[in-house]
């Protein structure tokens, strides 16, 4: 089996295999793992951008990883058979290297193998050192894949590395694993922690864009908040209870913003990611998405608008609306709350399923009583209203367009890019659902902006009629024309006040 193949599987299971805190990376008595000829503990994987002076702040222009309290332990069997060897080393290797140059890991071909590790016939062929890891030296920088030997003494059930710290020049995605050799450390396993820092702070690379990005995503918010209550507190008396819908969707979308900012903005400056900062922050954010998807809905049903109530639907989508919070809760929790690194394909894909199949759900929902209540409003000419969700349906229909045009982008991106080498523009792909979801919300916003005559857009008890007018002719088709002019008298007898339909068509024309 070819060692980069080796490499490449550790490398995309990385993040199931070590325990992250943020840009700390933290073992707890973890065990190395068996690949080929070698035994591997991977150390973790960041983008790390050069650095760019020499000083000691945290926003220094440093680039570094460091090595604390890293101690390993091993049996009692291996340490008993090394202190028989005349020539035993019991040595341990951390290896760092850039992802462009992880085929600089291993030898050549030997008997159908490539080897992470120099055998005797390697080593005879080769040059390699027996007993340790082939390093091929990259063609930018011979010091390059980096090499760090740690030994066990005597018989010696443990040992500890030195607290180092290897100087980022290049910008690039760096990967760490530990490797032993030595098929007597089988068992070993390792505690203690590494550091990694990027110039302006521990945000890990593909992240570091996001600060910057929430920033102005808040000024965004800020705007739309400001013209939207300016409206809201000048025409409170004409409001409907639609407008107060969006009113909380605008509140809570800036407040998840803000939140945002300042967990990166904290992750930036201490390298830590407080669990409960973190999980408050998704929250929101799960509600936000809720509530949004959910107002689409109602306005698609015409709720406020062609009917007062959402009747007998108001308990299945409060249903569905609980658990897509459910859904998307989890989800962000698992991607976000106290790790950096994307986690394993496997496990997204079982909590990115349910969360992708409620959105095609709603979308489905949508659009179908979006074209019911668009039905029903052009077979009553009410234009007003109308125009006002045509524009609507025209506006979900590119959201949607653009989203499944997304989707299938990022598909592409991760399926071409599996070790993370295009990390820099990475974070575009975590901004574009925010964007989408501000612009929907800002046509939103302009569509039932507040203002004087925001009552004409608002149920009213005509609309009822002319619905209930409806209802009555689809119960009586198939009648003669005089049974159904019959039926229309008879109502009109009990219905005092109700204008003839000459008089209904004068006031779609005013409205």
């Amino acid at each position: 089996m070819d060692s980069a193949y080796l490499i490449s599987i550790f490398l995309l299971l990385s993040t199931a295999l070590t325990t992250i805190n943020a840009s700390i990376h933290i073992y707890q008595n973890q065990l190395f793992n068996e690949v080929g000829n070698a035994y591997l503990l991977p150390g973790g994987s960041e983008g790390l951008a050069a650095s760019r002076s020499s000083d000691n702040s945290v926003s220094d222009g440093r680039s570094f990883i460091r090595f604390e309290n890293i101690t390993f332990w091993r049996t009692q069997a291996a340490a008993d058979e090394q202190s028989d060897k005349e020539h035993g080393t019991g040595l341990i290797q951390a290896v760092i290297f850039e992802a462009a140059d992880r085929n600089n890991i291993g030898g050549s071909a030997y008997g159908g193998q490539r080897s992470i590790c120099c055998t005797p016939d390697l080593a005879k062929l080769e040059g390699c050192k027996q007993g340790e890891v082939i390093r091929i030296p990259s063609s930018t920088d011979s010091k390059w894949p980096m090499v760090l030997n740690i030994y066990f003494g005597g018989n010696d059930l443990s040992t500890s590395m030195d607290n180092a710290k290897v100087p980022i020049m290049k910008t690039g995605m760096y990967n760490l694993f530990f490797i032993a050799c030595d098929p007597k450390l089988k068992g070993t396993t390792m505690s203690g922690k590494t550091v990694w820092k990027n110039p302006d702070g521990y945000l890990p690379g593909r992240m570091a864009p996001l600060k910057k990005f929430y920033v102005y995503m808040m000024i965004a918010y800020l705007l739309l908040s400001a013209i939207w209550f300016s409206q809201y507190v000048r025409f409170w008396k004409d409001i409907l209870l639609l407008q107060h819908c969006i009113t909380a969707v605008i509140g809570l979308g800036l407040f998840e913003m803000i939140l945002w900012y300042f967990d990166y903005s904290n992750f930036n400056s201490t390298g830590m990611r407080p669990v409960v900062i973190t999980t408050w922050v998704v929250t929101v954010g799960a509600i936000r998405k809720t509530l949004s998807r959910l107002l689409t809905l109602s306005v698609s049903m015409g709720y406020g608008v062609v009917r007062p109530t959402l009747g007998g639907l108001t308990s299945k989508v409060l249903l569905l609306g609980a658990t897509y919070f459910l859904a998307a809760e989890l989800l962000d929790i698992t991607e976000y709350v106290g790790t950096i690194n994307d986690i394993s394909g496997r496990a997204r894909l079982f909590l990115v399923l349910p969360d992708a199949f409620l959105d095609a759900f709603l979308i489905l929902w949508i659009f179908t009583s979006l074209s019911k209540t668009l039905e029903q409003l052009q077979v009553k000419r009410i234009s007003a209203k109308l125009d006002l969700y045509r524009k609507f349906s025209n506006a979900l229909a590119v959201a949607v367009i653009a989203s499944v045009a997304w989707i299938t982008f990022e598909v592409y991106f991760k399926a071409t890019d599996p070790f993370n080498e295009r990390w820099q523009s990475a974070w575009i792909i975590t901004a574009f659902w925010d964007i989408l979801s501000f612009a929907l919300l800002c046509v939103i916003c302009y569509l039932w902006a507040p203002s004087q005559s925001s009552q004409r857009y608002a149920y009213s008890e005509d609309v009822k009629d002319e619905f209930d007018d409806e209802e009555a002719q689809s119960l009586t088709r198939g009648q003669s024309d005089g049974d159904v002019n019959l039926v229309k008298q008879e109502r009109n007898n009990g219905n005092a006040g109700v204008s003839d339909p000459e008089d209904d068509s004068e006031e779609d024309k005013r409205e």
